[in-house]
């Protein structure tokens, strides 16, 4: 506790700052002359085959992909328990600053931390090797958040609206989402609502051709909320099993995000009443607690039912997964390990705690 006392002036300012970076990502932006913005290059969908990649087999790719979490996490705590003949305050300090620094945050950070201490109290821990695997069971149990309960689809289509702030690789991620549906032989239809960024729009359409989607887009600095209208109505006049919508992460106009983002909700309904069913939030785990911070926003105004976390294989502070399942309670329904397309994947609490802590030194 000592050493969170210490930290705590700092870290108010470190919320602080990290409050006015989410506040600039939700607020507008100065519009963009028309073409200025480039679309972000999409890998090639193989048709048919299986990637070297593939044939690695999910546990193995898992766990090369969250290296450099292992070691800037995991890594960490066994050099602390390194020669450690007992469990005493001066190891209960070391260990919070490894959690709270690897991004748990502090409310989980501080919940696991007397977790621990309860049991050193109650005798039932007390070699320091055996600190690791309670550690682990007890961020497991943080880890298996339920489900929410989702609204059925009681005809075609089943609707999925992407939100989350721009740069997170929100329509990369659809993109995936999308192949994923396509793979299971459902007709896949993709909204380009995020009619502020042209790159957004083009990517979307790149994806669309790449696995086989349809898609609905309208011209650049259209309404959003009409590109859905349009989209919801094609949807249902062709058939198709699963549409997802993008969506802005700013705008370049004085609406209000969350407000725009709203009036696209209830867009959906009045011809749906029971859509969206699926409200996703792409987080990018690189950016720490301010993914947290974003979860809270967009979950406030918007109802999330459910989050994929993005570009875990580019960071050191993977500990944002407990620290989103924790302080949310929102489920992790996907995890972002890489670029290809197969690299999204179901979060599975389970297997990521078995690979996560696995040996740092063990051959990939």
């Amino acid at each position: 506790m000592k050493w969170f006392k210490k930290k705590k002036q700092t870290g108010d300012r470190s919320q602080e700052a990290s409050g006015e970076t989410i506040a600039q990502d939700l607020e507008p932006e100065a519009p963009q002359e028309e073409g200025a913005d480039t679309a972000e290059p999409v890998e090639p969908v193989e048709a048919t085959g299986v990637s070297e990649t593939e044939k690695q087999g999910f546990f193995r790719r898992l766990r090369n992909r969250l290296s450099k979490t292992r070691q800037g996490f995991v890594g960490r705590v066994d050099q602390l328990l390194l020669g450690k003949k007992q469990i005493d305050e001066a190891l209960l300090e070391e260990l919070e600053e490894i959690l709270i620094t690897s991004d748990l945050g502090v409310q989980t950070t501080l919940a696991l931390i007397e977790k621990v201490r309860e049991k050193v109290e109650r005798k039932s821990l007390s070699n320091p090797e055996e600190l690791k695997e309670a550690l682990q069971s007890e961020i497991l149990a943080f880890l298996k958040v339920p489900p929410r309960p989702g609204r059925i689809a009681e005809e075609k289509p089943h609707v999925i609206m992407v939100v989350g702030v721009n740069g997170v690789g929100k329509t990369t991620t659809i993109g995936k989402l999308g192949a994923r549906y396509v793979k299971e032989g459902k007709r896949v239809l993709l909204i380009a609502a995020d009619t502020f960024r042209a790159a957004a729009v083009e990517q979307l359409q790149i994806w669309a051709e790449r696995i086989g989607a349809e898609l609905v887009r309208h011209k650049g600095k259209s309404d959003p909320s009409a590109v859905v209208y349009d989209g919801i109505h094609a949807a249902k006049a062709r058939g198709v099993d699963v549409v997802i919508i993008d969506t802005a992460g700013r705008l370049h106009t004085k609406v209000n995000l969350m407000e725009e983002l709203k009036k696209i909700r209830r867009t959906v309904a009045r011809q749906l009443p029971d859509a969206p069913h699926e409200t996703l939030l792409v987080l990018d785990a690189t950016t720490g607690q301010n993914a947290i911070s974003q979860a809270q926003l967009f979950h406030e105004a918007l109802e999330v039912t459910g989050i994929a976390l993005v570009k875990l294989d580019g960071t050191a502070k993977g500990g944002i997964v407990v620290g989103i399942s924790d302080s949310l309670g929102l489920p992790l329904q996907y995890i972002g390990l890489g670029e290809k397309v197969e690299d999204l994947q179901d979060f599975d609490p389970d297997a990521f705690m078995k690979a996560l802590f696995s040996e740092v030194n063990q051959s990939a």
